[in-house]
């Protein structure tokens, strides 16, 4: 029997047997759905974090100096205590490597937190406070939408002047023009000097809650109150020139600190790489949990289709005697009842990409999670669809090939 024949004899039987059949394949179905659903969600984060996260979050052609090296959760053990030893970054720290670095590379210390803003028009809310350089705004890519960024002459002056994103405008300034008008960052005054343009938000968090003052201002005490930095940026002209620069910034800091030889790093250097692989492996993690459920539900799924394929065997044994004293060969009778199992895992299958895919729609369209079809998964989903067809319809297959035609005739 060829595949063809086996497979129109297959959809035959679903078709005839209807109700039988959509519970055979609902197994299957609920578990490529939430595979599908689960794996678009992962994709879309993924895409998002490279296209838009890099260049919003983290600054794009940059590295940072920080107090620890480590991107994410810290680890454990050894580590973390040598880590939790290194001294503070300071203000002298980003000047030394500042004064290694070529003339006209872009560099600014960055303190952030969040602080509350208030002033006589709105109730008080939580801002995005950054102290920093005037640098900060190109290194950033941002564009001024009012007004303008503060400059340099302000930062050496410690100016308490203000940049805010669009929704703290909207909040303290509605309907008025913030640009000339005062606001609070944890009860200093500050003049509102420019607005940017909107951002958007990353994972449901807005980009638009800033408020930016220069790194000289009473806010960088507000926040660091030791009198150390958060980090220290540098941007630069192109890829090639980050492991350049960071390699002289190494250089330049490691006797600062009185390093020697064959002491490891107290400092860390960040790039978008090292930020990116933490963000790969969590979410390679992310598609293993997330999978785990829906293979439960396919292998449940294979079990139902094993159990309605024994009765189908048993109901059939008069169909399978005739079968066999015309001439079908044991072959001929697996290759029927396997095409039959694969054919509705298969579908299933197929109803369950359907599923998923607006499944993760619906979750981009009402929540803040961005979903994005991966071709891979599709491929995946029917390959599993069949296969775990044809696995639970081995058994009852084969069963049904070792029948003997004569007792298979005289069943009723």
């Amino acid at each position: 029997m060829s595949f063809l024949e086996a497979f129109k004899l297959a959809l035959n039987q679903i078709r005839v047997q209807k109700l039988k059949s959509g519970f055979t394949l609902l197994g299957v179905m609920i578990g490529v759905m939430f595979l599908i659903a689960v794996v678009s969600i992962v994709e879309g984060m993924a895409k998002y974090v490279e296209e838009d996260f890099a260049s919003a979050l983290i600054g794009t052609n940059t590295f940072t100096l920080r107090r620890f090296a480590s991107v994410g959760p810290q680890g454990r053990g050894r580590d973390t205590r040598d880590q939790l030893r290194s001294p503070l970054l300071m203000p002298l720290d980003a000047q030394v490597v500042r004064q290694a670095l070529p003339d006209g590379v872009q560099s600014a210390v960055v303190n952030e937190s969040f602080l509350y803003a208030s002033n006589a028009r709105a109730r008080p809310r939580q801002v995005q406070a950054v102290a920093t350089d005037a640098s900060y705004f190109d290194i950033k890519a941002y564009v001024i939408e009012q007004g303008r960024a503060f400059v340099e002459q302000e930062v050496r002056a410690g100016a308490r002047v203000l940049v805010i994103g669009t929704e703290v405008a909207n909040h303290f300034f509605e309907g008025l023009d913030p640009l000339g008008r005062e606001l609070r960052v944890a009860g200093t005054p500050y003049t509102v000097v420019g607005v940017m343009e909107e951002q958007g938000s990353v994972f449901g968090f807005s980009l638009d809650r800033l408020a930016i003052a220069p790194i000289t201002s009473p806010m960088a005490r507000v926040l660091r109150p030791r009198g150390d930095i958060g980090s220290f940026i540098v941007k630069a002209g192109t890829t090639e020139e980050i492991a350049e620069y960071m390699e002289t910034a190494r250089e330049a800091l490691r006797p600062h600190r009185r390093l020697g030889p064959g002491d490891p790093d107290n400092f860390g250097l960040v790039t978008q790489d090292a930020a990116f692989a933490f963000l790969d492996q969590l979410k390679g993690r992310l598609i293993l949990f997330g999978t785990a459920l829906p293979a439960i539900s396919l292998v449940v799924g294979a079990m139902v289709i094993m159990n309605i394929m024994l009765v189908a065997v048993a109901e059939r044994t008069r169909e399978i005697g005739v079968r066999k004293a015309l001439g079908a060969r044991r072959r001929d009778i697996m290759a029927q009842f396997l095409a039959e199992a694969a054919t509705l895992s298969v579908f299933g299958a197929a109803i369950g990409i359907g599923l998923g895919l607006g499944l993760a729609q619906l979750v981009a369209t009402f929540t803040p999670l961005p979903a994005a079809v991966a071709p891979w998964a599709i491929g995946v989903a029917l390959v599993m669809g069949a296969g775990v067809g044809v696995a639970a319809g081995a058994y009852p297959a084969s069963r049904a090939s070792r029948l003997d035609p004569i007792t298979a005739l005289r069943q009723e």
